[in-house]
């Protein structure tokens, strides 16, 4: 049976706490896959109050990690230990990281490797940059890259559907057919938002949203795997639309 995720931030401390400890305990979701913003590890205590289990998120280019450039190294490996200081006390299965922005796959996987955490995951991502985003292109949104870092630095997958089909879109290639690729890297978590299949820029948006035909992604992704649902929440205040995500989610499942 796969497990539901429900993806929020560290800083996330208000409402969404409350929200979170409800749903759990109403077994809407099987674990909170926690995104890690540097600078907060005064929190930590709160998430590990719930009694909640958790995943992680190490940080991305848009809080200063950026693992495919080496002038980045040193400050990559202080926001590691952050996130490590969180998975000490929350006992994640997994670490998700994005292999970085305008730099080298293969130095992605040295720093991975030097890391040498048996928890890290690494995600694939679009290939264009959001335009908020200062950089010119994703690592990882190609499949050889993901390929090489994951035997190289002998860690695990998480496929982004909606990551892998805006890929597909700007590199010139059949978007199903790329995730259908994708997956035969044995990916262990799953992150599912719907989205413009059409677009090179992915959206996270609410399932039923978009045009993702998710009939077809439950004929190619794996069974038994953890999913978390990586869409907006329009409030501050509730975790409506995740609700409903999980509903629409669990006709699928």
């Amino acid at each position: 049976m796969s497990k539901i995720g429900l993806k929020l931030w560290n800083i996330n401390t208000g409402n969404y706490l409350r929200e979170a400890e409800k749903l759990y305990k109403l077994g809407l979701y099987d674990y909170i896959e926690l995104y890690i913003v540097p600078n907060n590890t005064d929190k930590i205590n709160l998430w590990k109050n719930l009694n909640v289990p958790f995943n992680l998120h190490a940080p991305h280019f848009e809080h200063g990690m950026n693992l495919s450039q080496k002038e980045c190294f040193e400050n990559n490996l202080k926001l590691y230990k952050e996130v490590k200081s969180y998975a000490d006390v929350l006992n994640p299965e997994y670490i998700i990281f994005h292999a970085g922005t305008d730099g080298d796959y293969r130095e992605t996987a040295r720093q991975i490797t030097y890391i040498n955490d048996q928890r890290t995951v690494i995600e694939n991502k679009p290939y264009k940059t959001l335009p908020f985003i200062k950089g010119n292109y994703y690592v990882g949104g190609k499949i050889p890259e993901i390929k090489h870092i994951i035997d190289t630095a002998n860690c695990k997958f998480c496929l982004d559907i909606g990551h892998a089909i805006s890929a597909a879109n700007a590199l010139g290639v059949e978007p199903y057919t790329y995730v259908e690729e994708f997956n035969k890297l044995n990916p262990i978590v799953y992150h599912i938002s719907d989205l413009d299949t059409k677009s090179d820029m992915d959206a996270h948006l609410n399932y039923g949203t978009g045009n993702l035909d998710f009939h077809k992604i439950f004929r190619i992704i794996s069974s038994n795997k953890f999913i978390t649902i990586e869409t907006n929440k329009k409030s501050k205040d509730n975790l409506d639309n995740f609700v409903s995500d999980v509903k629409f989610l669990k006709e699928y499942l």
